[in-house]
Formats: structure tokens, sequence, C-alpha cells
């Protein structure tokens, strides 16, 4: 076994039952269910029950996704499976900091919860929308929003994908631009203009609210969505631009492997990191875990 990298999901990775088959079958994922409820009565219940359109609402998606991820991750802990790097996309990083015990469970789910109520409520103050565009390169995209006066190149995720936040009234034109250009525009499932200026006011605010916490030396590496690298010492500092400036993915897989990692494990529903990967280095391995079913033949691919 190689080195490897936990990778936590960020928003639009939600589905309606997200983590009951690991609440179900694993005592120690059913513990972190049990603390976000006492934090957030309703979260289990929310992720196992709640429609798709009430998983969507920010203030719902960011903190039933972390306690989801949490669960699987202790799951992974419980079957003698650590990381030696983690990092998370979006709200993800908040996952891998309290995975890497920068701080406790339960400060992650308060930051998450907040976190989460500011991006909405900042998402309410305007009408915007974000887009994933495909089959151009990070320089075509970032052209293309130039001719906008308020949409932005915000997620650099792989080659030949990057997502753009921005006014709901200039999408269209956009999309239009962006078809001219030999790309193709794809609407995204969340709901605001995230990691952009739209989101300046809800970062100042977070700031605040990172500013109160103890940090504590994390047990292994994690990468930043701000810089694209290792985190220093100030975890505060650089968390805090984190929700108003673009998710530097792909440069954090590729410093990952420089660093000699060469599995990557998503954890969290779906496969949308599992999919950036193939794009960004074919030849690492990408696994990820969503159900518990899944989760032993995970670990004998991450073993070999």
């Amino acid at each position: 076994m190689g080195r490897v990298a936990f990778l936590f999901a960020g928003q639009g990775a939600q589905v309606p039952g997200m983590g009951k088959s690991f609440y179900d079958n694993c005592e120690a994922s059913r513990k972190v269910f049990e603390t976000a409820d006492l934090l957030r009565p309703g979260t289990s219940k929310q992720c196992f029950e709640g429609t798709a359109e009430e998983l969507k609402e920010t203030k719902n998606t960011q903190p039933c996704l972390l306690t989801v991820e949490l669960a699987i991750a202790q799951a992974l802990t419980e079957a003698g499976i650590h990381a030696d790097v983690t990092a998370g996309f979006s709200l993800g990083e908040l996952s891998a900091l309290t995975y890497a015990k920068a701080f406790d469970l339960e400060t992650g789910i308060r930051l998450v919860m907040k976190r989460g109520a500011l991006m909405q409520e900042a998402s309410e103050k305007q009408d915007t929308s974000m887009a994933a565009v495909l089959k151009l390169s990070n320089e075509d995209v970032e052209k293309v929003c130039s001719q906008f006066s308020q949409i932005y190149p915000v997620n650099y995720n792989c080659p030949g994908q990057v997502s753009v936040s921005g006014a709901a009234k200039e999408m269209n034109d956009f999309y239009a631009a962006v078809k001219e250009a030999g790309g193709r525009a794809l609407p995204l499932k969340v709901s605001g203009a995230f990691h952009s200026p739209f989101m300046a006011e809800a970062a100042a605010e977070f700031a605040k609210e990172l500013a109160a916490v103890s940090f504590q030396e994390p047990v292994v590496p994690i990468y930043s969505n701000f810089t694209g690298e290792e985190y220093p010492e100030n975890i505060c500092e650089i968390l805090s631009q984190q929700i108003d400036h673009p998710v530097k993915w792909e440069m954090i897989i590729r410093a990952m492997i420089r660093a000699g990692v060469d599995t990557f494990v998503e954890i969290g529903p779906g496969t949308t990191l599992t999919g950036f990967m193939k794009k960004i280095d074919p030849s690492v391995k990408a696994i990820s875990i969503a159900e518990f079913e899944n989760m032993q033949a995970a670990i004998e691919e991450i073993r070999k």
C-alpha cells in the first residue's frame, strides 16, 4: 500500500438517503450522526429521509454532507485504514480539517452549520447560479468570463473542466459565449455563486467565527483550496479566505502526487472527485466510498 489521500466531497454530491448504510452497520459511524443530532437536531433524519430539494438548500447541504463524510471516515478508521494526507472540496475542507484533528467533531459541526447559514443568506440576497464549463482550457474559460461583468471562474477541477459563478441575468449569454468558443456549460445543483465576490460578506462573517476557534496541530497534512498547497501553521488565516476565492483542486491533486500519494479515496456520496482524478492523472488509483456495502471491496483495493 502506497501513500493514501482521503478526499472529502463538496456541495452538489448530496443525495437522499446518504449515510444510512453506515448508520445501520457501523457503531463508530452511528456516533458521528448522534453527535450531529445533539448539535443540530434532525440531521440524521434529513440525510436519510430528506428530499433532493431539501438537501439542496445550502444551510442543510453542508452540515448533512460533513456528517456523512466523517461517519464514513470513522468506519474506515475502525477498519484500520488511515490517510497519510487529506483535502476536501469546498465544504469538504472542513471535513478534512476535522478528520485531521485540527479541531474536534463538535467544532467541525458548529463551523459547517455557520458556514452553510452564511452562504445561504448571501445567496438569497442575489440572483446567482453556477455552471461547469467543459472542453475548454482554464485560460479559455477565463477569457470568456472576462467578457462579462459578474461571472467568475471559481473551481479549477481538472483539465477541461472549470466551474464558474455569476449573476443569473448574464448566464444565458455566457452559455452562448462558451458554445461559440467550442465548449459546453452545464448548470450545477447548488443554490448560490460560491467561491466568488458574491460571497465576500459571508467570508468576512465566517472569518469572525474562525477567530474564536482553537486550532490544533493536524495529525496528517491537509491541502488548502485557497493556495492549492499544504496548509501552513496559520490555518485560520488561510481558511477564512476559502469561501470567496477559487478552489484550486487540480493543483492540490498534482501537489499530492508530487508528494508520493498514489491512492486517492473519495469519501462521500457520488463519484465527482474520482472523475476529476481520472482526468488529472489516470495512472494513480482512485476509489470512491459512498455506501457501507462497497467499503470492504474498496479497502481491499486500497491495500493492494
